[in-house]
């Protein structure tokens, strides 16, 4: 009962909304309403801020979501490890990446699958670089793929894979696209389709842009990888993209992509564990597939090659 309860006050703290909460729960609203207010009965402290309409979790209801994350994510480490030393790892593995490492996680996804056939795996690929930390804090996912820097603090273990460099991704007409590399300076002259300013990768962008000593400006922003690569395709807009876009989607007809340069600094890229023990068995078992896999040089390799 209590696991229950704990998981209906972390789907309310997630939702945001008694009905909706329920909804993910499968039960009833009065259920889920009932079970939460035994909770507090139990804990003899106020959990919701209750009027007409749900208006949040008391700071004491706060503290307590946490305890309840921390507390179900060790229910769910132990069944997977229970079933592990019987069966097998078995159930689902849940990863979470930055749009920009699709290729990346692919190229992981492969081989975890082939060492373990008993999982299955859910990708949530167009995850900004805050939620991707966000969820693994809230233990909503296993493992994480992001950009590694210095703030990510102790809370995470991380296991690095490629350094991320970039292309401008032209139509074949355009006159950069007849060189054998491109300056930042050049392509912020040029026509743009980017990310949109609030996701990590264009934040790298914008930075190495200003390293160059210019500021690009867009006449499209895009969320999706697969819009970018439309509008260029149209032959009106260039875009920088990453070089891993390129294992996965390979040059297309009609384009150029060549490197940039001026300056040349990489970005790395890595997998990223909530560091707590025991933790995720699935996120030990796929840190090991992750330590004996050259993703750098399999990312280097194009689609036809």
């Amino acid at each position: 009962m209590l696991f229950r309860q704990l998981e209906y006050l972390v789907a309310l703290s997630r939702e945001r909304h008694f009905a909706r909460a329920a909804q993910a729960c499968h039960v009833s609203q009065p259920a889920l309403s009932e079970a939460v207010r035994k909770l507090e009965e139990e804990l003899d402290v106020p959990l919701v801020l209750r009027g007409r309409k749900y208006e949040g979790l008391t700071p004491e209801g706060e503290r307590i979501v946490v305890w309840a994350q921390r507390i179900l994510a060790d229910r769910d480490a132990l069944t997977s490890e229970a079933g592990h030393l019987r069966t097998g790892l078995g159930g689902r593995m849940r990863i979470g990446t930055v749009p920009t490492a699709s290729g990346a996680v692919a190229l992981l996804t492969a081989p975890f699958c082939l060492a373990h056939p008993l999982v299955t795996v859910e990708v949530m690929g167009d995850l900004q670089s805050q939620d991707v930390l966000r969820q693994l804090r809230d233990f909503e996912i296993d493992a994480g793929i992001t950009y590694l820097h210095e703030g990510l603090g102790e809370q995470y273990r991380t296991v690095p894979l490629y350094e991320e460099r970039y292309v401008l991704l032209t139509g074949a007409a355009d006159a950069p696209a007849h060189r054998t590399a491109a300056t930042w300076a050049e392509a912020a002259r040029l026509p743009l389709c980017l990310l949109t300013g609030a996701m990590q990768g264009r934040r790298v962008l914008d930075e190495l842009f200003a390293e160059a000593g210019v500021r690009p400006s867009p006449r499209v922003e895009t969320d999706s990888v697969a819009t970018l690569f439309a509008h260029v395709r149209t032959g009106r807009w260039a875009s920088v993209v990453p070089h891993t876009w390129l294992h996965v989607f390979g040059v297309p007809h009609g384009m150029r992509a060549v490197p940039m340069t001026g300056p040349d600094r990489t970005v790395p890229v890595g997998l990223v564990m909530n560091a707590r023990e025991p933790g995720s068995v699935m996120a030990r078992a796929l840190r090991e597939v992750a330590a004996r896999t050259d993703v750098a040089a399999a990312l280097e390799r194009l689609p036809d090659d």
